[in-house]
């Protein structure tokens, strides 16, 4: 894990309050003068793809906000084998159970090379006592995490393979209508198929126009007939 590009010595949160992406993220309502609440710093880091942000119960004394890549959420069972429980895209906070003194609850993993910044515990602390605005974004940011886990249960558990998958297509398509597909062992943690299966059920939606592959994982997506797919009417 690299750290970026933000000055650990900076002061008054300028590199926050001109975050091109500050409208997706944590500090997205707070007003000028909540920034210089703000005297601990503000790391940008970069992560591996493969490489950990944090693991499972450790002590967090950092939350987290996705700049760009892919960050999955892992629970390991008993047996050993691991289970995909979330993806967090840019915009999206990781590790948010810190901030009311519980260890991580997962492991993230960086699916793709990532960069997050990573905001100290206590900065959001102050921030959430001394200014509503905050303490407000929090709770939306709970709220986002469970109606996540609760979809995610819902469209990536249930139906066919091919539902699943096609579900997990529309999730992940970015604006220009394509997806970077990461590895079928992941596929198959994400979709509880083996990577045989995840494997299989990508060639199936190949075959049937839904992906056109473009160079090594990176896929055009067809999204009428994922839709369609996803809803079983085709």
């Amino acid at each position: 894990m690299k750290k970026g590009r933000i000055d650990s010595a900076w002061g008054g949160g300028t590199q926050c309050r001109d975050c091109g992406i500050r409208d997706l993220v944590l500090f997205a309502d707070l007003q000028q003068n909540d920034f210089s609440l703000i005297h601990l710093p503000i790391e940008e880091i970069d992560i591996e793809a493969g490489k950990p942000l944090y693991s499972a119960g450790n002590e967090g004394d950092a939350l987290f906000t996705v700049r760009a890549g892919l960050i999955k959420l892992v629970q390991y069972l008993p047996d050993g084998m691991q289970r995909t429980v979330r993806l967090l895209k840019h915009g999206a906070t990781a590790g948010l159970e810190v901030t009311v003194g519980q260890p991580y609850e997962h492991t993230a993993i960086a699916l793709q090379p990532t960069s997050a910044c990573r905001i100290p515990r206590l900065v959001v602390e102050r921030l959430s006592r001394e200014t509503p605005r905050l303490h407000r974004q929090l709770m939306e940011r709970w709220h986002q995490a469970l109606h996540q886990a609760d979809d995610w249960l819902t469209e990536l558990s249930t139906g066919k393979a091919s539902q699943r998958l096609a579900r997990l297509l529309i999730h992940l398509v970015e604006t220009d209508g394509t997806v970077t597909l990461f590895s079928r062992e992941d596929l198959g943690a994400m979709l509880g198929i083996t990577t045989e299966h995840a494997s299989r059920t990508v060639a199936e939606l190949k075959r049937r126009d839904a992906l056109f592959e473009l160079a090594g994982n990176r896929y055009r997506c067809d999204i009428d007939q994922l839709e369609c797919i996803a809803a079983a009417d085709c």
